[in-house]
């Protein structure tokens, strides 16, 4: 049961993050979401729907360290039977308009009894963050251009992958639990992907995993990513030595673009 829930866990989390390339202090242009799109999908192990998760960016501006920011939040929860479990994840980034950096995250984990709650506070000019949780604060020394897991995503949403060849592996420095990861993930061409509003060109990736008991394989999680201007995950699939977990875009509206569904 304890398994299960990790599973759950991950798979809202993976769903929240995403791997980018480091730089300096930077502006992005953004020509891929907008605020007010918003994504729902289901999560399956095996072939049980555990779960589901929302992917909404609000339709509001938000000013943070005085950035305008777009407020993106992702919700995660079990459903059906696996809600005796009751995960209510939620993640939370303010992410800067023009950089496309965090200024500030938000994490509420709920599981069963456990919970934890967490505000981080970012200062890029100084490449630090103030982290509170449990009324206690902490700083911390952080690399330059840190993304959170949230902020990652939409960052690589950004990237053109036309510029890149399979296997080509992409890094950068993320922050998440008072710990700096050095993320790496491998492009692995383009595909296919049948859905339920059906199919669409994809872009392949797979984070590049370091030896460990969760994930069966080099290759246990594989990313869908749809291969238009959107750049959305529509699928993901994480191997585990007990079985499959795959989370699957069910739902959406306000997207910048139309999907080009065949």
């Amino acid at each position: 049961m304890k398994y299960l829930v990790k599973i759950l866990t991950i798979c809202f989390l993976f769903l929240a993050s995403s791997f980018v390339v480091g730089d300096t202090y930077r502006f992005i242009p953004n020509t891929s979401f907008k605020a007010g799109e918003f994504f729902e999908y289901k999560v399956k192990y095996g072939i049980f729907s555990v779960g589901e998760a929302t992917v909404e960016v609000s339709p509001q501006i938000y000013s943070v360290n005085n950035r305008a920011c777009y407020r993106v939040n992702v919700f995660g929860r079990t459903t059906g039977l696996t809600d005796l479990f009751h995960i209510r994840n939620t993640y939370r980034s303010y992410l800067d308009t023009a950089a496309i950096l965090p200024q500030k995250f938000l994490m509420s984990v709920q599981e069963n009894n456990y919970k934890k709650d967490q505000v981080i506070v970012f200062d890029h000019a100084a490449n630090s963050a103030l982290r509170e949780q449990n009324n206690e604060k902490k700083a911390f020394n952080l690399p330059n251009n840190i993304h959170d897991v949230v902020s990652g995503y939409y960052f690589l949403r950004t990237l053109d992958f036309s510029k890149m060849q399979v296997g080509e592996t992409i890094t950068a420095p993320m922050f998440f639990d008072d710990t700096v990861y050095n993320m790496k993930v491998k492009f692995n061409g383009k595909g296919v992907v049948k859905t339920k509003f059906g199919k669409i060109d994809v872009l392949k990736l797979s984070p590049v995993l370091p030896q460990n008991d969760m994930f069966k394989g080099e290759d246990a999680i594989k990313i869908w990513v749809s291969d238009d201007k959107n750049r959305v995950p529509i699928r993901i699939e994480l191997s585990f030595p007990i079985g499959n977990a795959s989370m699957e875009m069910k739902g959406y509206k306000n997207t910048r673009y139309g999907f080009e569904w065949r």
